[in-house]
C-alpha cells in the first residue's frame, strides 16, 4: 500500500473513530488537576497516571517520574531510523475561580451545539488537554492503521506548566541524554486570529520584577509632612513613567541590544496577514493602537520587545478617604523580549534605573519573578516547510507562519538544554477563554487537529 494511501486510512479512521475520541477526551477533563493548589495535587497524580495508562495501552515504553512538584511522564515508541522527534503538552489546568461565572461546573465535561458549531466546555479544554489529545489520536490511528507506532517518537507531558514549571528545567538537565531529539514540537498555541492554520516560529522572552519602594517607618499625616518627607508613590510613579520616552521607546541604556528587525520575507508574510489592529482592540473595548512609532501593528506584538506595568499599590485605596503618605509603594513589572536579549541585563538596567529615583534616606529592594530569552526557529529547516504544506492541505488555506506575543519558556529551554529547535503548531482559537471561566474548544479544532498531525507525522517519516 502506497503512504499516499495509508495516509487516508489514517484519516479515515480518525474520522470514524471521532466520538470515541471525544469520550476519552471527556474522560480527561473529568480530573480537575490544578497544579498550582496543593488541595488538588492527587488529582494531578492521578490525570498523570490516566495518561501515562493511554499511552502504554498504545505500545509507548511509559514511565512516570516523581519530581519535588508534579509528575513528568516520557513515554518512547520503538527506535528506528526516522528523524527523532520530540512531543511536548502539559495535563495541568489553571484554577477556576470565580465559579460563579461558570455556565457549567468546569470539571463535568460537556459538548455545547453553539452558532459557531460544537464546543467542548470544560477547564482545560483548549489549554492543553484537548491540544495534548490531538497528537495522542493520531498515534492511534497510525498504529491502527500500520499495525505499529511511528519510530522514533518522545514524549515529554508535564504537570506543572500552570504553576511556572519549577521541576522542568532540573528534570530536562538530568534527562537530557534521553530526551533530546532533532526538533520538538509542541501543541500549546493556537490558529492565527482569522482562523487560518498557523505555525508560531517566533516566541518573546520575558522578564517579571516586583519593586518596592520604602520610606517613612510608618505612614505620615499628609498635613503636617506632605511636601517634606518623600512620598514613595510619588517616587516610584515617576521611576515608571520615565521607562518609556513620548515616542513609546523603552529608555533603559542597552535595552535594543540583540533586537532585530524583520527579515524581508517574514515581513511580507506578515503584511498579507492583513492585521487589522483596530479590529483587534475591538474585541476588549478599545479602539487606538499605541506604541512605538513606525512600527506595524504585528511587529509591535511579536517582534518587539515591550515595558509594561502588572500592579501597583500603596497608600489607602479604600472606601472613603484617608489623607496619608504611605510608608511603602510596590509594583510590578514585566518585559517581553525578542530577538537575542539578555533577560538578565534588562533586569540588571531596570533595577539601576529604579535606584536612580530613590532618595538617600529610603531604600528600595526588588523581589525577581522568573526571566527567560525570546526563541526564533529556524525555518530553513525542511519540517517547516513540509508541516505548513501538511496543514494547509488539512485546512484548505494557506498556513501561514507567525509570531507569538507571549512567552513558552519551554521552547527556550529546549533550545538551550537539549540544542533543538521547537515548532510551534496548535489548534486555539482566539476565543477559547483559556484562563478563563467557560473554556472551550471546538470539535472541528480537535477533530482537524488529530488530522493534521497525522499528515505532519506522514510527511516527516
Amino acid at each position: 500500500m502506497g503512504e499516499h494511501a495509508r495516509l487516508q486510512d489514517i484519516l479515515t479512521h480518525l474520522d470514524q473513530g471521532l466520538e470515541d475520541a471525544l469520550a476519552r477526551l471527556m474522560r480527561f477533563l473529568e480530573i480537575p488537576s490544578i497544579s498550582t493548589d496543593p488541595a488538588h495535587a492527587g488529582d494531578v497524580r492521578t490525570a498523570a497516571e490516566w495518561l501515562a495508562q493511554e499511552l502504554r495501552d498504545l505500545g509507548f515504553d511509559t514511565q512516570v517520574h516523581d519530581t519535588p512538584g508534579h509528575p513528568m511522564i516520557t513515554a518512547r515508541s520503538p527506535r528506528g531510523d526516522a528523524r527523532p522527534l520530540l512531543f511536548y503538552g502539559h495535563y495541568d489546568v489553571q484554577p477556576v475561580d470565580p465559579l460563579s461565572l461558570w455556565d457549567r461546573p468546569p470539571f463535568e465535561p460537556a459538548i455545547e451545539d453553539t452558532p459557531q458549531g460544537r464546543v467542548i466546555r470544560a477547564r482545560g479544554a483548549s489549554d492543553d488537554k484537548g491540544q495534548l489529545m490531538t497528537f495522542v489520536e493520531a498515534f492511534r490511528a497510525w498504529k491502527a492503521v500500520h499495525g505499529a507506532l511511528p519510530t522514533d517518537l518522545i514524549l515529554l507531558l508535564e504537570g506543572e506548566e500552570e504553576s511556572g514549571s519549577p521541576s522542568l528545567r532540573p528534570f530536562l538537565i538530568e534527562h537530557a541524554d534521553s530526551l533530546r531529539a532533532d526538533l520538538a514540537m509542541i501543541c500549546d498555541t493556537a490558529r492565527y486570529a482569522d482562523g487560518r492554520p498557523a505555525i508560531t516560529t517566533q516566541l518573546r522572552g520575558l522578564v517579571g520584577q516586583e519593586v518596592v519602594i520604602h520610606a517613612a517607618d510608618r505612614d505620615l499625616h499628609s498635613g503636617s509632612f506632605g511636601g517634606l518627607a518623600a512620598n514613595p508613590i510619588m517616587i516610584l510613579a515617576q521611576a515608571l513613567a520615565a521607562l518609556k520616552d513620548d515616542t513609546g521607546r523603552v529608555t533603559l541604556p542597552g535595552f535594543y541590544d540583540g533586537v532585530a528587525d524583520l527579515s524581508p520575507e517574514l515581513a511580507r508574510d506578515w503584511q498579507a496577514l492583513n492585521f487589522d489592529a483596530a479590529d483587534y482592540l475591538s474585541r476588549v473595548g478599545l479602539s487606538q493602537p499605541i506604541g512605538e512609532r513606525g512600527r506595524t501593528a504585528l511587529e509591535m506584538v511579536w517582534n518587539q520587545p515591550t515595558a509594561e506595568i502588572n500592579g501597583i499599590a500603596g497608600g489607602y485605596a479604600g472606601a472613603g478617604f484617608k489623607t496619608v503618605l504611605p510608608a511603602t509603594a510596590r509594583a510590578k513589572v514585566s518585559f517581553r523580549l525578542t530577538g537575542t536579549q539578555d533577560p538578565q541585563a534588562v533586569r540588571q538596567a531596570f533595577q539601576d534605573h529604579v535606584r536612580r529615583f530613590v532618595p538617600a534616606d529610603c531604600r528600595v529592594e526588588f523581589h525577581d519573578h522568573g526571566a527567560g530569552p525570546a526563541s526564533v526557529m529556524d525555518i530553513s529547516d525542511p519540517a517547516f516547510g513540509q508541516a505548513k504544506d501538511a496543514l494547509t492541505q488539512e485546512w484548505g488555506q494557506e498556513a501561514a507562519y507567525i509570531g507569538g506575543g507571549g512567552s513558552i519558556p519551554i521552547a527556550g529551554d529546549f533550545k538551550e538544554l537539549l540544542g533543538m529547535d521547537s515548532m510551534l503548531v496548535g489548534f486555539a482559537r482566539d476565543d477559547d477563554r483559556i484562563h478563563s471561566p467557560n473554556e472551550k474548544y471546538d470539535v472541528e479544532s480537535f477533530a482537524k487537529g488529530a488530522r493534521s498531525w497525522a499528515r505532519i507525522l506522514s510527511a516527516l517519516r
